[in-house]
């Protein structure tokens, strides 16, 4: 698949369908906070993966519009906010040995 601006254009409109579903959900479920809604994990993984494709958009075309540009930029200002709740890229848990589970977990 080609890393098209029409193809960030689309990740870009999931995230923010995401990021409004999130918001209803935490309002129906008697409006909680966004920090302690559980969903901030997959939202987070989704904006990691939009950044990462803005990124190599970025990369691969030097021509970009200004607005792709500055929607870039601004996707990867909110995951630096956010980067902490990303999915770790590590093997899983039941691969691990104690020593590399304790690490993982802090203890």
């Amino acid at each position: 698949m080609a890393i098209t601006v029409q193809q960030f254009i689309k990740l870009a409109n999931y995230y923010n369908q995401t990021v409004i579903t999130m918001s209803a959900i935490c309002v129906q479920k008697g409006g909680i906070a966004m920090e302690n809604y559980v969903g901030r994990f997959y939202g987070a993984d989704v904006l990691e993966f939009v950044v990462e494709y803005g990124r190599r958009l970025q990369a691969q075309n030097n021509n970009l519009p200004p607005e792709i540009v500055a929607l870039i930029n601004r996707f990867s200002a909110q995951y630096e906010r956010v980067k902490d709740l990303v999915t770790p890229t590590q093997k899983p848990f039941h691969e691990m040995t104690l020593e590399e589970f304790e690490k993982v977990m802090n203890i």
